[in-house]
């Protein structure tokens, strides 16, 4: 076996999943067909849990010049109306980052490649063709070809396919997608402003609901704006992309001597989701395997999500901490989530891409009332599902399945950091420090026991740490966390390596039958084996 883990595509999330493989320890071979990063922006939006990924992956201090956190959105009629607000998240942020961003993505692919030299088990091919990619009982292969020389086959255990929404893998495969009615032509194009030019645009980012041409502006990072056109029935995609056709259509904002064109292209906003995920050993992620409209910013965050969510997988099962079923659990979990994303992030598409005067009419009157009942408007964060199904407690308490929070913590010697940081990206168990000592104790036993499991034990409160307290002890700085587990009424929670809730209690006395039901459905050979119930008291 050449390689534990074959990755075809170094885009953003063949690129993250590559340094989620580099942290886990898996041998990884990359194979990229182009030489260099592709030069001009094309996703511009990803939002705190994606921030959180490359936080832990030593990333945040390195692309802090190339975000910023994104602004919040208004939709506004035809006459100029306010109809709908998306707000963000307001501070304490329940996940250490600020709730969204916008980014410059050909600066964060070259960080992402950068960092995969931390990692010698992991092996990059740029200008490596694919020619096949083929799945066996017990291995996969990807034949290679390059300019250099003969065609090459690799073998490994398993293929990950993050070749885009063209995915040559997926239809070399005869998979087919599933259709969520949507399909839109639509122009992108990004500008960068001049010195001392764009004051007059608009400081908040806006979804221009107009029936003459529906559009977007975007506020993104430094001196770079935004606007997403629809491509009407009259025009062709090569028509509005000449330099012409687009300042005509920005000089409604500004003067063509303010900025400069730095991209322009026309796409076809798709809402396609892969009916199977898998197909033997080879796995598909990101635009291979679903395409969502650009209304939410999530398009990118959900091949990133997916990459979270199967590499801890895959490297559990690699050296046999975890039987094979747990990969069963990757479309289980992410296909419904990407679904319900999906189908909101088209939802908010057909309100933006109403034609009809009558329909955007009725549409109006109806977002106007919603807006007098709720004039703080929709939290953006609020529009995006946790889990529904898949590798989660059987006790369906209280958080199960939603997104763990990370506060900013004192540790027992005397740092200040955000918890991942402590911590890791790792199982954690987590306990209210309010409870007995006797009771922790039983549970770091439970967690010592797990040795084939990386477990960290965190126990957290909001009272100043005194000069006894163990490692495992944490102060919440600001109570994020405290007060989220008293919210869902929890003594213990178990969170997963991808910060997703596996389980919850009420009282930390029942932490150590949810640990070992944990760790009887990880085993290899007991994916559903129920413990038999043990309390910590």
């Amino acid at each position: 076996m050449d390689f534990d883990l074959i990755i075809v595509g170094l885009g953003p999330v063949g690129a993250v999943a590559a340094n989620l493989a580099g942290e886990a320890g898996l041998r990884t071979l990359v194979l990229e067909k182009s030489l260099t990063v592709f030069d001009k922006p094309r996703a511009m939006g990803f939002d705190q849990e994606i921030m959180r990924i490359l936080g832990d992956l030593g990333l945040a201090g390195k692309i802090s010049q190339y975000v910023m956190p994104y602004r919040p959105s208004e939709y506004r009629t035809t006459d100029g109306r306010v109809i709908r607000r998306i707000e963000a998240a307001e501070p304490p942020f329940q996940l250490g980052w600020a709730p969204n961003y916008v980014f410059m993505q050909p600066q964060i692919e070259a960080a992402l490649r950068e960092n995969l030299g931390r990692f010698p088990a992991v092996t990059v091919k740029l200008g490596a063709q694919v020619d096949a990619v083929a799945s066996g009982e017990e291995e996969a292969s990807v034949t290679v070809v390059d300019s250099s020389s003969e065609p090459h086959t690799y073998r490994s255990r398993y293929v990950l396919a993050c070749d885009g929404g063209t995915s040559p893998t997926r239809m070399g495969l005869g998979l087919d997608m599933e259709d969520l009615d949507f399909d839109e032509p639509w122009l992108v194009v990004d500008v960068v402003l001049k010195d001392g030019c764009g004051a007059n645009l608009p400081t908040t980012n806006v979804q221009y609901c107009e029936i003459e041409r529906p559009c977007t502006f975007v506020v993104g990072p430094g001196q770079v704006r935004r606007w997403e056109f629809m491509i009407n029935a009259d025009e062709t995609p090569a028509q509005v992309m000449e330099p012409a056709f687009v300042r005509r259509l920005i000089s409604r904002w500004l003067d063509e001597s303010e900025y400069d064109i730095w991209r322009a292209s026309s796409y076809r906003f798709h809402a396609l989701v892969l009916s199977k995920w898998r197909s033997g050993r080879v796995f598909f992620l990101g635009d291979a395997a679903h395409m969502t409209p650009p209304f939410l910013a999530q398009g990118m965050c959900q091949g990133i999500r997916d990459a979270a969510n199967l590499i801890w997988k895959l490297a559990l099962v690699n050296r046999g901490a975890a039987g094979p079923l747990l990969l069963d659990t990757y479309q289980a979990e992410r296909l419904p989530h990407v679904k319900q994303t999906t189908l909101v992030t088209k939802g908010l598409g057909k309100l933006i891409c109403e034609r009809d005067p009558a329909a955007a009419s009725e549409r109006d009157t109806r977002l106007l009332e919603e807006m007098a009942a709720n004039p703080r408007g929709t939290v953006r964060q609020s529009l995006i599902p946790g889990l529904s199904a898949g590798f989660l407690s059987a006790s369906a308490h209280g958080p199960r399945g939603q997104l763990f929070p990370q506060p900013r913590v004192k540790t027992s010697d005397g740092r200040e950091c955000l918890l991942d940081e402590a911590t890791g990206a790792t199982f954690r168990i987590v306990v209210d420090a309010q409870t007995d000592a006797s009771v922790v104790a039983s549970i770091a036993r439970e967690c010592d026991a797990l040795r084939d499991f990386a477990v960290e034990l965190v126990v957290i409160g909001t009272k100043p740490l005194a000069s006894s307290n163990l490692p495992q002890h944490y102060q919440d700085v600001d109570g994020v966390l405290v007060d989220w587990m008293r919210r869902h009424d929890c003594g213990a929670v178990i969170a997963r390596p991808d910060h997703y809730v596996y389980g919850a209690c009420r009282n930390a006395d029942d932490a150590c039958q949810m640990i070992r039901e944990f760790a009887a459905a990880l085993r290899p050979g007991n994916p559903h084996e129920n413990p038999t119930a043990a309390s910590c008291a």
